[in-house]
């Protein structure tokens, strides 16, 4: 998340922030004790809760069940209606750049107690690579333009359009752009 947007209280970024730390007040948890329910330092925490660190999607998920919130209730403000099935349309997904260079959209934000999150990814490959990460569960990519590196590990594979990888989300992990913008659709799944 550009540290410029933390300026800019409209922007996605501050809005999660400012939803986060309302959420962490109605729970009447403070900072630390927030930290400690997701396994992180309190120093880590604060760091993401100023904005000076990125939010990684799967600390997502689980500052969302510390606080007893859906995802989506972080992202958008909203807490997901659908229970049968949830349409997205081109373009709708609820968008966020994670950090610059990674920007997603959250495909299925509106469907209740979902157990995978897909997400639409668009790399920018003039902004640098970003720092590996590692969450719960397994995940999937599937590049759709373009062509992207896949880090797992100590290993990378560069995939193509029609291509796709499916990996250990324990092990450190990241995607950059190979040659040009790149897409691809990956699917995360934490939840047994």
């Amino acid at each position: 998340m550009p540290l410029s947007d933390l300026n800019d209280e409209s922007s996605p970024q501050s809005q999660i922030i400012s939803r986060i730390k309302e959420l962490r007040e109605d729970e009447e948890k403070n900072a630390i004790d927030l930290a400690h329910d997701i396994g992180i330092s309190e120093e880590d925490y604060e760091g993401y809760e100023s904005g000076r660190l990125d939010i990684p999607i799967s600390l997502l998920y689980k500052i969302a069940a510390a606080l007893n919130v859906d995802p989506t209730v972080l992202l958008t403000g909203e807490d997901p209606r659908m229970e049968s099935a949830a349409v997205c349309r081109a373009g709708q997904g609820v968008q966020v750049e994670r950090y610059p260079g990674y920007e997603f959209s959250s495909l299925a934000y509106n469907f209740k107690g979902r157990t995978l999150e897909p997400l639409l990814v668009y790399l920018d490959p003039s902004k640098p690579e970003a720092a590996q990460v590692t969450h719960d569960g397994q995940e999937f990519n599937y590049v759709t333009e373009g062509k992207i590196k896949v880090t797992v590990g100590k290993r990378s594979y560069v995939l193509a359009a029609g291509d796709s990888i499916y990996f250990d989300a324990k092990l450190p992990h990241g995607q950059a752009a190979a040659e040009g913008p790149a897409r691809f659709i990956t699917i995360i799944q934490e939840k047994p």
